[in-house]
């Protein structure tokens, strides 16, 4: 199985479990609060069906893509914002069909792209398997405050692998988007799978390095956790700078959830606190 095929089952699968979080809730609880200031379950919803659309026309039309992403330099800050309010404005019922809709012609287009295919995106552009592993990334977080909106203790799966992966490749440009140097020396990154592997990246021999649990480096690189909360380890000030600013996906730096204060959490969901939103993904 490549790995274009590999991400974009997991992506499948992802979405497929975030559509049963939502596909039978009453219409009240769209309205529930989620741990994104001002964001309600329909905001998270109407994020992901905005911003697979947007994937979608970077993959089809990267002309028209262009002139959408100068409108979001306009205003870097609040585009995020709007859109999801836009979506959220409509009936439970429309925007479940428009995400629905949208996830599936964006898949059908990322799956029949040809090989060598690069999209552009608000940060560097993508491969083909690189967009799939942010929609998946995306989808995974936002179904993250979805379920602690609705009090659901999700259970991590493999599929975390690739949200992973996107967080250890997206460590440069953490830097790099707050104007930062990025550091010359390699980090080695060792973390438990759900199932108890070892996912391992960099070079063994790394002074600098980071452990943990799969699932709390997952937190923390989609900034759903602050790092006070989660059972993370950093080896070398490198590795330690690292975890303060890490982050997944593409655009402004987030402002990151509040520590809670309450340990190590349990699997599933977090309490939130104060977070702006995550953009597109990286």
């Amino acid at each position: 199985m490549s790995e274009l095929d590999s991400v974009l089952g997991d992506l499948r699968e992802e979405s497929g479990e975030v559509d049963l979080l939502v596909g039978e809730l009453a219409d009240a609880q769209w309205r529930l609060p989620t741990p994104a200031p001002r964001w309600t379950v329909a905001h998270q919803i109407a994020h992901l069906a905005w911003t697979d659309a947007v994937a979608l026309l970077a993959a089809t039309d990267p002309a028209a893509f262009g002139e959408e992403l100068k409108r979001a330099e306009g205003d870097p800050f609040g585009f995020v914002d709007v859109k999801a309010e836009a979506g959220a404005a409509l009936s439970p019922r429309e925007l479940l069909a428009k995400w629905r809709d949208g996830r599936d012609r964006l898949w059908e287009v990322l799956r029949a792209a040809p090989a060598g295919t690069r999209i552009p995106w608000y940060g560097p552009p993508m491969s083909v398997a690189s967009m799939a592993t942010a929609r998946l990334m995306e989808t995974w977080a936002h179904g993250q405050d979805v379920a602690d909106a609705l009090g659901v203790r999700r259970v991590p799966t493999g599929r975390l692998r690739q949200v992973v992966r996107i967080g250890v490749r997206a460590r440069p440009y953490a830097y790099l988007v707050r104007g930062l140097e990025v550091p010359g020396e390699d980090v080695r990154v060792e973390l438990t799978s759900p199932d108890g592997e070892l996912w391992a990246y960099g070079p063994t021999d790394a002074a600098q390095r980071v452990s943990g649990p799969a699932l709390d480096f997952c937190l923390l690189v989609t900034q759903r956790a602050h790092r006070d909360d989660l059972a993370l380890r950093a080896e070398g000030a490198d590795a330690d700078r690292w975890l303060d600013i890490a982050q997944a996906f593409a655009g402004p730096p987030g402002e990151g959830r509040a520590p809670t204060g309450a340990g190590q959490p349990e699997v599933g969901g977090r309490p939130g606190g104060a977070d702006r939103p995550g953009g597109a993904g990286q």
